[in-house]
Parts: C-alpha cells; structure tokens; sequence
C-alpha cells in the first residue's frame, strides 16, 4: 500500500450503507478517520416490495456523488449468514505442508466443489513449530459461493470501481474487537489473559452475528434473530404497518404507552436471549478452559431501549456497547452528529478498512483469484514498459557505439595492414609445421636408438647377479675333486632359476610364512623389504650326506651352511676367484623356502648291462652327477641329472637290442643315498656399483659374514 493512501470500509447491510474512509498515519502511529457516509435505504432489503439491487444501486451512486473516492483503495463486506466459516485443529504436520493439509480440509468442510467457491484460509493463534513441524495449529477457512461474490461485486463493477479487499462481517468484528478493544498490533503479542474470551453480538435486521474470541482464536455463529423481528412483533400485537412498527420501535420510550410495548416486544426479547443463551452454551462446551468476560454489543439494532440491560440480567454478564472508538482520532468524523447516532453500524466498515491498511493480523480475502492476479498485471504493466523502453534505449546506444568502434577499424583503414599481417602468418605457420615435421622425425630417431640400447646399463647387473649365485654354492677344491663318493661331495645343483618382479617387495614378504621367515637375519626379519624390486626362487637338490655333522651336512641343514649362509653375508670369496658382492649389491631377505629329502637306489659304476635299455654298445642312459661312476660302463643314475654316459665301445645301435644279450650276467647290488630337493627364495634391490657401501653396516655385521669363505 502506497504511503498515506486512504482507504474506503463499506458495508452495505439490509438497512443502508455505511462507509468509513480511513488513513495511516506511520509517523504517529495512528489509525486517522477522515470521512463517513451514511446512506439508509428507502426500504429494508428484505421487505417484500423492496427490490435489493435498484436499492444497492442507488445507495451506490448517492455515495459515489457525495464522495471523492479516485485513488484510493475500497474494502467491502459480505454478511456472515452468507458465508461459511470453519475452524478446524491441524494434526502435528510439516510445516511446508500445512497448505496441501488445509485444502484437504476444505474440501471435506465445505460443501460445495471448491471451483464454486471462493475460499481462503488463515492460521490461528495456538499453534507452535518444532523441529520444521506445526503442533496445536488452528486454522480458520472462509468460504462463500462464487455466484454471490461476483453479485456483491458487481455494483461496483459496473461503476468501474476495483475492490481491493473483500471479507465476512464476522472477520470485520473481530478486527474492530482486538485493534480497538484489546489494543493489539500487527507483531506484538497479545497481553491480555488467554483464557478469558469476550463475545460480540451484532444485531443486523434479519439476524445477529455472534463471534467470540479470546485474540487469536475466534469462534462465529449466526442467530436468526434481528432488528426486523421485533418490528414484526410490534406490527402483530399492535395492528400498525411495517413503518409505524419500525419508528415505534425505535422510540419505545416516547410512545404514548411504552408498558405496552415492552409487553408486545418481550416473547422475541426471550427468544433472543434464549438463543445466545444456547450459544454461549455451545461455546463452552468446546472450549471447557475459556472464561466469558464480556459482552460488546453492535449494530443499530442494540440501539432498541432495554436491550442492553435486559441481555446483562440474564447473561450475567457485563454487557457494552461499541459505541466509542477509542483507538481512532478524527474529530471531524467522530464528533458529528450523524456519525454518533450510528456508531454502532460503523463496526464492521472500520474493521474491514483496518485490514486494508495491514493494521491486522487477518490476512484472508474473498477477492475472487481471477481478479486479484489480473489486477497484479495489469499495475505493473507500466513498469514492464518503462523497463523495455530503458532496455530499447540501451540497445540503441550500444549500437551506436558498436558502429563508431566498428568505423575506427574498417576494411578501408586496416586493409593493406591485415593483408600483410596475414601472410606473414601463413609463412610463420609454414615454418612451423616444417619444424615440427622435424622434431617429429628427430623424436623417431631417438625412440629407436633408445630401443637399441635400453638395456645397457643395467645388463651387467644381471650378470653379476647370477655369477653371485654362483658364486655362493658349494664347491669341492683340492683333493676333495678326487673323492668318489657322492654323499661326500660339496655340490648343490639348481635345475631351475626364476625371477619376479614386484612394484611393491612387501607384499611378498606378507606372504611368508613365520618359520621360513625365522631363518632369515635379524634385520631382515625386522625390516621388511620395500619399494620395487625382483625375487629370486632358486630350484635345487643335493646328495651331501655326512651323519658325523648332523647339525650341518645333512639335508637341508647343509643348504642353511652354504648357499643360504653365503647369500646373507656381505660378499662371497672362493678360492682362485675373485671377491663377490652379495648383500653389497642389494641381494637378502634369504630364507629356505622348502625343503625334501628322500632315499634312492645308486649304482656307482653303472647298471649291469643286461639292466640297460638298449644292446650291446650301448645306448643314451642317465650319467653319474657330475660325472661320477663313468668307468668303463654307464655311469649311475641319479634323479634330476641330465649328463649322458657312454659305454666303452662308442655310440652303437639306438634302441635296438641284440638277440641273446639282455640277460643280467652278474648281480650288482645299488647303494642307497640321500636326495634332498628345496627351493630357496631371496630378493634383489639392485644398487648401482658407484652406489655401493665398501663396509657392512654395524646392523648387518653384527649378525652375519662380512666376508663369507665359500666351499
């Protein structure tokens, strides 16, 4: 609402029209009454040679000639007895629900289809949110069928006059009750005690509005009894006409014998006490905590003598008139005379125009949607216009100066310039793709010598590697090369060789298991091997066999004392060779893996040649290990060995035994050695030559051979 903008509240009831203009005045904070009108009707609307609408019309119009309404907003009311009002008590629901739950009310409490209503909703005091849900919410629906809002409305659509706000008597009470009764504001909370309610009858002509309210929750009803009732009572006991009974009626204390009628008046007096009697009944049934504390009474009917006091006998409540405005200023307005003798009609105008001027906490409105939402349009429609002319403008002017930036660098002034600019772009794109043709080919080049040579630096390595394997088995020296017997010679073969590399060596060394890990060195057992690197797997078998060195040079036991020892020590040096890096070059966690040992049959000089599986001369058998047993026959057959032996006549037929020769022509018996057969796994991290440490760290010295002696 636009500042200082006045607003009209009319009501236009079965009696007359009333209309109150009011404004705002924020500085103050004052609620100002700058005009009213008054127009009774020739005739009560509801008399039966009364025509309502020429009626309306020509308050209408009589109310438009006296009135200067141009810029201002206009604020209307319906009777209560036309409309529906439902409150009803939210269960505990989301909050961003409440308008999905509230339709699904209104549909069950209204009893028409919701599209021949217009209807709205307005939450009530009581209710309280919590962790995003609404608890104890009370809601009030109003509602009224569409047909007879668009036939309030259309006496002033017809005059082009645009209603702002429509709202239901009841509601217009209800705002005149808590803003000028009980002092409450928009944002403030209500002081006053929450369980005492007062009540507001408003005695129309043909009924009476009753609402009943405590400040936030409000409660309506709608008593068939009014001002017209009594003047029909008058009109039947006393024989007068409609008019004569309304003018006594009004003057009952000036009439010739007013004992008379009092008389005629008091069946509908209780009559009508009766019903709000039943009620307030009603009302405290429902609301066993509230207290009635007052009664206000409104309307021009409340005028009628000895209403008021006969209403506080037998309520026994305190009963007052709304006959004083306190919360409005204007002496203009409230000291004259025709205002003061129909006070009591103006309360629902003020209400309706209190809540236009947001002085309320009512919010809802009868205004079919429609319209309010064509009227939203409509006003910022100029604003829209103004907005695309400022949007045309500065298109206009960007354009303009587009085409002067434009001008400053055309074709005719940068042309030659361009042109030059461009083929020296075309040669420099030229020469690069020339020279990336060549580093292309450069880069060719590179890759293939690179692949030619990729290896020389660390081939060595594996060489070295494997000569310190090498280097690191037992060997027999000396005399010890004479000896013939095999479980006294020092020789471990290695059939098999394999190398895996791992990008992490610790996971190899998870695997393990904890007896194997035991033999290894103390540090390694500590430390377990990190980073990139390979894991040997070495595959050999041995016939060394001493039972007088049980602790040494039996099984696997001697594997532990010569390869296994000699891979853990720091380098390896063999008589007539010389000194070899083994822990010094990156090689250790070296454990047995496994290890078997097993008994076989040996025959020293060979298998008697009726056993051989070819004739005289020979054929290719399995030779002694390492040479022994090869005197003038086979030699003897070990598992795992690979040497042929040649008997001592030449190669002779393959395979095909002569007729008469295969017989065994003396017995030989076999000797019964050991085989012992194990896998030995170690890790290589290689260190480059120039890298190498010349001394065993204190760590690794302390526990294994700086130096070891191999054989």
């Amino acid at each position: 609402m636009a500042d200082n903008q006045a607003v009209w509240g009319i009501e236009i009831g079965q009696a007359g029209l009333k209309a109150i203009r009011l404004r705002y005045a924020e500085a103050a904070d004052q609620v100002i009454a700058v005009a009213f009108d008054y127009i009774p009707h020739p005739k009560i609307l509801s008399q039966p040679d009364a025509v309502p609408d020429e009626l309306i019309s020509q308050a209408l119009e009589t109310f438009l000639s006296r009135n200067e309404i141009k810029g201002d907003l206009i604020a209307i009311s319906v009777p209560g007895q036309a409309s529906l009002a439902r409150f009803i008590q939210l269960p505990p629901v989301q909050s961003n629900r409440v308008p999905e739950i509230v339709k699904y009310e209104a549909k069950q409490q209204i009893p028409f289809a919701l599209e021949d209503v217009i209807w709205d909703y307005q939450p009530l005091g009581g209710g309280v949110e919590e962790s995003g849900y609404m608890l104890d919410a009370e809601v009030g629906i109003f509602a009224m069928k569409r047909d007879q809002v668009l036939q309030t409305l259309q006496p002033f659509v017809d005059r082009k006059l645009e209603v702002e706000l429509i709202q239901i008597a009841p509601l217009g009470l209800y705002n005149t009750l808590c803003y000028d009764s009980l002092g409450m504001r928009v944002g403030q909370d209500y002081e006053g005690n929450p369980e005492e309610s007062s009540i507001v009858v408003d005695m129309g002509a043909d009924s009476t509005t009753l609402m009943v309210t405590n400040g936030s929750k409000i409660w309506i009803r709608n008593v068939p009894i009014g001002g017209n009732h009594f003047t029909r009572a008058l009109t039947k006991e006393m024989k007068l006409t409609f008019a004569k009974a309304e003018h006594l009626k009004c003057n009952a204390t000036r009439s010739e014998d007013p004992r008379a009628v009092f008389q005629a008046l008091r069946p509908v007096f209780n009559d009508y006490v009766a019903e709000i009697q039943r009620s307030i009944g009603y009302f405290s049934s429902v609301n066993r905590d509230a207290k009635i504390s007052k009664v206000y009474g409104t309307g021009n009917g409340f005028k009628l003598a000895g209403l008021q006091k006969f209403l506080q006998q037998n309520l026994q409540y305190e009963v007052e008139r709304l006959d004083d405005f306190q919360a409005l200023v204007g002496d203009a307005v409230l000291n004259e005379p025709l205002f003061q003798d129909n006070i009591l009609t103006f309360t629902v105008p003020y209400g309706i125009a209190l809540q236009a001027l947001q002085q309320t906490s009512i919010r809802t409105s009868l205004l079919p949607p429609e319209i309010a939402t064509a009227r939203k349009i409509r006003r910022k429609k100029p604003w829209a216009v103004v907005t695309a002319a400022a949007l045309l403008v500065g298109l206009c002017i960007s354009a303009v100066g587009y085409s002067n930036v434009a001008n400053s660098v055309s074709t005719e002034r940068f042309g030659s310039a361009e042109g030059k600019v461009k083929n020296l772009t075309t040669q420099v794109s030229g020469y690069k793709s020339s020279y990336d043709s060549a580093e292309s080919e450069f880069t060719s080049l590179i890759e293939t010598g690179n692949k030619l040579v990729w290896n020389l630096e660390t081939r060595d390595d594996w060489l070295e590697v494997f000569k310190a394997i090498n280097e690191c088995l037992p060997r027999d020296i000396g005399d010890e090369l004479d000896n013939e017997k095999i479980e006294q010679s020092k020789r471990i073969k290695l059939p098999g060789i394999t190398v895996k590399h791992y990008a992490d060596l610790n996971e190899w060394f998870e695997k393990l298991p904890k007896q194997a890990k035991s033999i290894m060195l103390k540090e390694d057992q500590d430390k377990a091997p990190e980073g990139e690197g390979f894991v040997f797997t070495l595959h050999g078998l041995h016939y060394h066999h001493d039972e007088s060195k049980p602790t040494t040079d039996i099984g696997a036991l001697y594997v532990h004392e010569t390869l296994l020892k000699n891979l853990q020590s720091w380098t390896v040096k063999n008589p007539n060779s010389p000194m070899v890096d083994v822990r010094k070059m990156g090689i250790s966690h070296a454990i047995i893996l496994s290890d078997e040992r097993s008994p076989f049959e040996f025959y020293p000089k060979g298998r008697p040649r009726g056993m051989q599986p070819g004739g005289e001369g020979g054929a290719f058998a399995r030779g002694g290990f390492g040479g022994f047993g090869a005197r003038g026959g086979v030699g003897g057959v070990l598992p795992g060995e690979d040497a042929i032996g040649i008997p001592g006549g030449g190669l002779g037929g393959v395979g095909r035994p002569r007729p008469g020769r295969n017989r065994v022509e003396k017995e030989v018996k076999p000797m019964r050695i050991h085989q012992t057969k194990f896998t030995l796994e170690f890790v290589w991290k290689p260190i480059p030559v120039l890298e190498r440490l010349e001394t065993q760290p204190e760590s690794s010295s302390s526990e294994g051979e700086e130096t070891a002696e191999a054989g």
